[in-house]
């Protein structure tokens, strides 16, 4: 029969103790690390192509130049336009990989400063300046837009970028010298110096679009015919009742240019 005692329930064993954590012993100091000198930063490359060396004196002779690469660029923008040149159509010209023309122009700004210098080299410059400052501008004046009608494109970015390559340099110093003589201080003269450019520039951009849009050019004449005609602008109908036939292009630019050296010369009001 079985038992009405409850069995007896045995006793739970303890818990073991931790175990004690044992002191180690003191490490030998390591030796503080010393702090390395930052390294420096590097420059960063000018902006300008012109204080960028174009070889560093090291490794093996370069297989292009920047003259030979601005030489290809002209080639295409001459025949085609400025729009047409690229890095790779001028890396293809040369027979060179594209990537490898960035080793010598950095990017498309550069090869810009780069073609505008070289065509500034074709000025036919005179050793010094003979003493009459209004013909030796003239002279100037003729060079310059025969320079811009054998290179289309090269008025627009003549007024778009500031020449200040070598060769620009040294038309600017020419300038400088044939304007001496009339006493003008020195921005003066440099102030006059983007005058008689501008009109130039301005005066060639006109003939490219007069000569390659001979239907715009007979609209415009047109219109401003008869706007004229129309009453509303008498000063303009008035210079157009005694303006005569067109005149000769070369023609025109002598008159105008003559007006610009004259404006050149002419004392500053109240100087």
């Amino acid at each position: 029969m079985p038992s009405s005692k409850p069995p007896s329930t045995p006793d739970r064993p303890d818990r073991p103790d931790q175990p004690e954590r044992i002191e180690q012993p003191d490490r030998p100091d390591r030796p503080e690390r010393t702090e390395q000198p930052a390294r420096p930063t590097p420059p960063e490359a000018p902006e300008l192509i012109w204080l960028r060396p174009e070889r560093t004196g090291r490794g093996p002779r370069p297989a292009h130049s920047r003259d030979s690469i601005a030489a290809a660029a002209i080639v295409i923008a001459d025949a085609e336009g400025l729009e047409a040149v690229s890095m790779r159509r001028v890396a293809a010209a040369l027979g060179a990989g594209t990537m490898s023309l960035y080793n010598y122009v950095p990017k498309k700004e550069h090869l810009l400063d780069l073609m505008l210098d070289a065509a500034t080299a074709e000025y036919r410059l005179p050793p010094a300046p003979s003493g009459d400052v209004r013909a030796d501008l003239a002279g100037l004046a003729h060079e310059q837009l025969a320079l811009l009608r054998r290179h289309p494109w090269l008025p627009a970015l003549v007024l778009a970028r500031p020449g200040i390559g070598p060769n620009a340099l040294r038309y600017t110093d020419h300038f400088l010298a044939v304007t001496a003589p009339t006493g003008l201080p020195g921005g003066a003269r440099m102030e006059a110096m983007a005058l008689f450019n501008g009109f130039i520039c301005q005066f060639a951009q006109y003939e490219q679009t007069a000569a390659a849009g001979a239907k715009w050019q007979a609209e415009m004449v047109g219109y401003l015919t008869q706007a004229a005609m129309s009453g509303a602008y008498p000063h303009l109908a008035q210079a157009f009742a005694t303006a005569g036939p067109p005149a000769d292009p070369d023609q025109a630019f002598d008159r105008t240019l003559d007006r610009v050296i004259h404006a050149i010369l002419a004392p500053a009001a109240g100087g």
